[in-house]
């Protein structure tokens, strides 16, 4: 009964999980392909690396933050507000009330959801359940307060407040931070190669002691993203777009071609498409907005080979080399 009723809001989360991962990695060698969540399983030899600790992460998150809000939005008759701390006082001219978003439910249904998956006992095991449980505790670092006035005539001499969840992109950006401060796991190598015996359990423990509750962790170095490997499932960066121009990008957008191009022995094309947008839209009274359809050339950056063959000749190439 429990599967029926909470197995939809689990696949959303996981999804929403994982198109959070391609943003937060769309202008990176390894960009979270569609295989990401099949890549811990690949020959039978589940790989540890740093991007399969964000994978966990964003997607355990996914699962909470998505249960947590459903329940908030009524879909579940055996959920609802999170009112353990109404009617204390919180700080100075304000106490806890209202409707908080019921995390602990979130967490509890998510982990018997997601950390069920893993049912393995060695290492990658722990770490994967270790990096489940850092995505859960982004969830609840990233909560809002949210509070409302109370008083004569809007005075807000006393609020009452209470806990919502953050947008999930914050999540995101959140878990990313954790991502480049992962912390590599070295295990004892002699110890380790005695499988599920006490002495392998000892190591691990002793490994997983020093490690903090929100800190990802990881196993393997990755391997090299540039270059594409089907076995693995990685695509390679041939063929990526990059940026170069265009407004209020980050300076992480702009050395995207370096990134993905020049670094990866690639060379940046760019290529003149032409586009049709809607344009000069008049509203008329009432109540229709019309607009023209305009054409424009857009010019696209991409990562190709050095001896790639001539671009058609509608295509504006443009070799950028290693100027930086």
């Amino acid at each position: 009964q429990a599967y029926l009723t909470y197995s939809g809001s689990v696949a959303a989360g996981a999804h929403s999980g994982m198109e959070e991962c391609k943003f937060q990695f769309g202008w990176e060698r390894w960009n979270c392909p569609e295989s990401a969540l099949q890549l811990s399983t690949h020959n039978r030899l589940r790989s540890a690396t740093r991007e399969t600790s964000f994978v966990h992460a964003i997607s355990s998150a996914g699962v909470m933050y998505t249960l947590t809000r459903n329940c908030s939005l009524g879909d579940f008759e055996s959920c609802g507000c999170d009112d353990s701390r109404n009617g204390r006082v919180g700080g100075r001219g304000w106490v806890w009330g209202g409707c908080s978003d019921n995390v602990e439910f979130g967490e509890r249904i998510s982990k018997l959801f997601v950390d069920a998956l893993e049912t393995g006992h060695d290492t990658r095991a722990l770490i994967n359940l270790h990096n489940n449980e850092v995505g859960r505790l982004a969830v609840k670092a990233t909560m809002k307060r949210a509070c409302k006035c109370h008083g004569v005539s809007g005075s807000c001499s006393i609020q009452t407040c209470w806990l919502q969840l953050a947008e999930f992109r914050e999540i995101g950006n959140y878990l990313k931070i954790k991502y480049n401060q992962a912390h590599k796991l070295e295990m004892d190598k002699r110890r380790m190669r005695a499988g599920n015996s006490a002495d392998s359990r000892g190591a691990t423990a002793e490994t997983f002691h020093h490690v903090h509750a929100t800190e990802l962790v990881f196993l393997e170095d990755s391997p090299d993203y540039c270059t594409r490997n089907a076995s693995l499932g990685h695509h390679g960066t041939e063929g990526r777009e990059c940026l170069q121009t265009g407004k209020n990008l980050s300076q992480w957008e702009r050395r995207s071609c370096r990134r993905l191009c020049t670094e990866c022995g690639l060379r940046v094309e760019e290529r003149r498409t032409e586009v049709v947008a809607s344009c000069n839209c008049k509203f008329h009274w009432c109540c229709t907005v019309r607009c023209e359809q305009c054409r424009q050339l857009v010019a696209k950056h991409f990562c190709t080979r050095r001896d790639a063959p001539a671009a058609p000749s509608h295509i504006k190439r443009r070799n950028r080399g290693h100027k930086r």
